[in-house]
């Protein structure tokens, strides 16, 4: 039994389910409830477990219904949750390639520079000082921002700007606004800080790690390429989107000139792949903007980072999987690198995983409501992918359908590390091969 629990594989998710437990038991206490009494035990496991997975969906007003003290205990928890996620992917990772036979590791190594065993005190090195750096540098930003044109006191200042920079570098998208960040949508100030801490809270360790060992882009690892690349397509791809689809839209940028248009188009690619915030009122998209969130939601941001989805390198390499596919190529090529048919396939389990976890939700949740389908998605979508944005279906949806995005809150969050880390583990080989047969296809 305890050499069952110690598995790898299942470290993280125990840490994550124990963590959600005692932030649901501080949650429940009535010195973190804004008003009398206590919260119910359903609103404080919810707010946990959002907490928790970073994703930022909420059933109650942060600001106004929890207290100080409620408010604090959210923020150590999507602390602890997005270091967790960071650390833990990234130990899951290293032991991943210890199982590999030596020859096979020193292969991938030199190919790839992956990180190593004896990189873990490193790693966990630069985990730490990569977030106490950004965060501390975030909160300056935003605090002087706030004192200077929005009349905060220096205490406030410092309590907002400190909040949002954690929950921006962690991707959790909890704020002390009861509008999120719609009262800051022209203002860069503001806005670019926010952004800046989400893409590189979202983009990985691995990454930032190869990106500090090696300037030269041609000298990354192919994981390092695809995924600052994707980012980059993705973010830019989204913003141009946004653009055409909102810039006469009344609800949403309409009206504002054409520098606050830009800013809140790419602030919308940026946080709709992990964050959670919102500049402008979701609710008021028009459904091809939702359609392009549905897709930047579902593929996230940097694998062993704080954005959740199926990650940008397994989507891009599931995309090369298929452009080999019709061009006939016997052999899947990035950068000049063979791609293993075990990658391909943990690639692709992961991903249909992910589209069967979000279809049974949305058909659990359309069960139990009367909402629209493309409502609903929205939500199991965010849920899943730890995102975080709401058309503001959240809070009225029955207690059912919110222990159904708890589940896949958490599912959506530990599911992908813990299944592509399984994956791997159970890597095994035969000394036999059976007959080989192939089904109609198409």
């Amino acid at each position: 039994m305890r050499r069952t629990i110690q598995h790898p594989a299942r470290l993280v998710p125990l840490a994550f389910l124990v963590t959600i437990a005692v932030g649901t038991l501080l949650l429940a206490l009535p010195l973190s409830h804004a008003g009398d009494g206590r919260a119910p035990l359903l609103t404080a496991l919810f707010t946990s477990t959002s907490a928790v997975c970073v994703t930022g969906l909420i059933v109650v007003d942060t600001p106004t219904y929890w207290s100080t003290f409620g408010q604090t205990v959210i923020m150590a928890l999507f602390q602890v949750g997005g270091f967790g996620i960071m650390t833990g992917a990234s130990v899951l990772g290293l032991l991943v390639t210890r199982r590999l036979r030596l020859r096979n590791r020193l292969v991938a190594q030199a190919e790839t520079r992956t990180l190593s065993l004896g990189d873990i005190t490193r790693v966990l090195k630069m985990t730490l000082l990569v977030t106490v750096s950004v965060e501390l540098a975030v909160t300056a930003a935003l605090a002087l921002r706030m004192h200077a044109a929005y009349e905060a006191t220096w205490p406030g200042a410092l309590w907002h700007g400190g909040f949002h920079a954690v929950s921006a570098f962690n991707n959790a998208g909890f704020s002390t606004y009861s509008d999120s960040l719609t009262g800051f949508v022209a203002d860069p100030a503001i806005i670019v800080p926010i952004m800046v801490a989400i893409v590189i809270g979202g983009i990985g360790i691995p990454v930032l790690y190869d990106l500090s060992r090696e300037r030269r882009p041609s000298r990354w690892s192919i994981h390092t390429k695809l995924t600052v690349g994707g980012t980059v397509i993705l973010l830019l791809g989204g913003m141009a989107a946004f653009l055409v689809f909102e810039s006469a839209n009344p609800g949403t940028v309409g009206p504002l000139d054409v520098s606050g248009k830009v800013l809140a188009s790419l602030f919308h690619s940026v946080t709709s792949r992990t964050a959670g915030f919102n500049s402008v009122d979701v609710a008021e998209l028009r459904q091809e903007t939702l359609g392009v969130t549905y897709v930047l939601m579902f593929i996230g941001g940097g694998s062993a980072g704080t954005a959740g989805g199926i990650k940008v390198a397994t989507f891009l390499l599931l995309a090369y999987v298929i452009w080999a596919e019709i061009r006939g190529e016997p052999d899947t090529i990035v950068f000049r690198r063979r791609i293993t048919l075990d990658a391909q396939r943990q690639a692709l389990t992961v991903a249909l995983l992910g589209v069967a976890a979000v279809a049974l939700a949305t058909l659990v949740v359309l069960s139990a409501t009367d909402f629209a389908l493309s409502d609903v998605l929205f939500e199991c979508v965010s849920a899943f992918a730890t995102v975080g944005l709401s058309t503001g279906l959240t809070p009225d949806l029955p207690a059912s359908a919110q222990v159904v995005l708890i589940i896949v809150m958490y599912v959506g969050r530990v599911g992908t590390i813990t299944v592509a880390t399984a994956l791997a583990l159970r890597t095994r080989h035969r000394l036999y091969r059976l007959p080989e047969e192939r089904p109609i296809v198409g």
